[in-house]
């Protein structure tokens, strides 16, 4: 009876699963025989092992084994899982609009996000809250308490605020619809559109298409150049990798996906239209580019529409499809592998930038002792020097001989964190290497094209 009963489950099981058996079998009694093997397992698991575990528990765990097995993207999503994978995708939620961490075991507000009930209702950077509802915060993780704040539209909470070293106060919020903003972009040297995409979520094209409008707008006219940023971006949805490549383009194939059967491939080509209207434009890519990433790089690298500038993307270059299965949550399953217009696939190889830029800091080196013809025994005379009476002078060094006292001049280095300190003791911002070449190349095009003009 145990083994009709399991055989029965784990046939139930691998049936609702469809086509993820992993190898091909032409005799059912096969099948049955690993399934009765299935059984046996999960039999001696739940009567032996050291902790007691539900049967609901080694279900989901089996049904996770087979999927991971398959690739490192395949996995299976518990009810819970599912829905904030669901939240991040989608890219809006009912919340309050704060960025928050976790500080001595309290929220910590980190930023309040423009136009949202946290940045109406006054919060502030620094401010601590301390209760939700009158529950203290103290005891949660981060992802408890931001599950707290977080839910249905137009439901209140109330937040007990520690700000400074004034009595906590109690700020009763209306939850209302957050976007999170995966693009951002903000003006380089007044005529360098630039945007920065952190993910592809529902939110991503449009987004990216009006941030680039109000910085045209900003500029007055004067864009000489855009600089795209994916640096760590790790993916997101295939249509938003589309849709921004598209925003580029005005024709050609942008990327295809192939699946186990031929029949089953697809190709996305841009329709007409480029929002840059022909700029020169600069992708900037590294180690954490993947995925979606990676479709936006190889399109408009592909198509000569963009230069590809850092280092080698992650080179992911699989589709993952997510089936939802009904009361359990839903299954994220590979299912094809995406190429680029030229027919390339990446996986495993990733996007090779056509100018390879490594981070990197600047910092002054102080000079070696240096010699020049003056140290030289039997040097020529310099004339003018000996009209006025002087006698010619040895090349110095900035830095002094080993074993004597001297003072070295002060110089503004970059720390060891990459930033630098000013003579007033003041910290500046690091500079982003990559991105000032990036910047270095889209004026040199400027000037390149406005001298072939004249």
């Amino acid at each position: 009876m145990r083994y009709a009963r399991f055989a029965a489950v784990t046939a139930a099981l691998l049936l609702s699963a469809g086509t993820l058996a992993t190898a091909q079998t032409t005799n059912n009694s096969d099948t049955y025989e690993q399934l009765r093997l299935f059984g046996d397992v999960f039999e001696k698991v739940r009567a032996d092992y050291v902790e007691e575990v539900t049967d609901e528990q080694l279900i989901e765990y089996a049904i996770n084994g087979m999927l991971s097995s398959l690739d490192p993207h395949s996995s299976y999503l518990t009810a819970k899982d599912f829905e904030e994978m669901q939240v991040q995708t989608k890219g809006e939620f009912g919340g309050l609009g704060i960025e928050v961490t976790m500080e001595n075991g309290v929220i910590k507000v980190v930023s309040p996000i423009d136009d949202t009930p946290a940045s109406r209702a006054g919060l502030q950077p620094g401010d601590f809250i301390v209760q939700l509802d009158g529950e203290p915060v103290m005891g949660l993780n981060l992802s408890q308490a931001v599950e707290k704040m977080r839910g249905p539209i137009d439901s209140k909470i109330v937040l007990t605020v520690q700000r400074g070293e004034t009595d906590p106060f109690e700020v009763t919020l209306t939850r209302a619809v957050i976007k999170v903003q995966s693009a951002r972009g903000r003006l380089e040297q007044n005529d360098i559109a630039y945007l920065r995409v952190t993910s592809f979520t529902e939110q991503t094209g449009s987004g990216m298409e009006s941030t680039f409008k109000k910085l045209k707008e900003e500029s007055k006219g004067k864009l000489v150049g855009v600089v795209l940023d994916l640096r760590n971006n790790p993916g997101g949805l295939l249509d938003q990798a589309i849709a921004v490549s598209d925003a580029f383009l005005d024709k050609g194939e942008i990327v295809s996906t192939r699946g186990r059967h031929e029949d089953e491939a697809q190709r996305y080509n841009a329709r007409p239209g480029d929002i840059a209207e022909g700029l020169p434009v600069v992708i900037l890519v590294n180690g954490g580019s993947a995925s979606a990433s990676e479709i936006v790089a190889g399109a408009l690298q592909d198509h000569r529409r963009a230069i590809v500038m850092g280092t080698k993307s992650f080179g992911k270059g699989s589709v993952q499809t997510i089936i939802p299965l009904p009361a359990h949550g839903a299954m994220r399953l590979t299912t094809a592998r995406y190429y680029t217009p030229s027919g390339r696939s990446i996986q495993a190889l990733g996007i090779e930038p056509d100018i390879k830029v490594e981070q990197a800091k600047l910092e002054v080196v102080e000079p070696s002792r240096r010699f020049g013809e003056a140290d030289l025994r039997g040097r020529l005379d310099n004339p003018d020097q000996e009209k006025n009476g002087e006698e010619p002078q040895p090349q110095s060094s900035t830095t002094p001989p080993a074993g004597e006292e001297g003072t070295v001049p002060a110089t503004n280095g970059a720390g060891g964190a990459g930033a630098a300190t000013t003579a007033a003791g003041a910290t500046e911002p690091p500079q982003d290497y990559q991105l000032n070449r990036a910047l270095d190349l889209l004026h040199g095009i400027a000037l390149y094209r406005t001298s072939q003009l004249n």
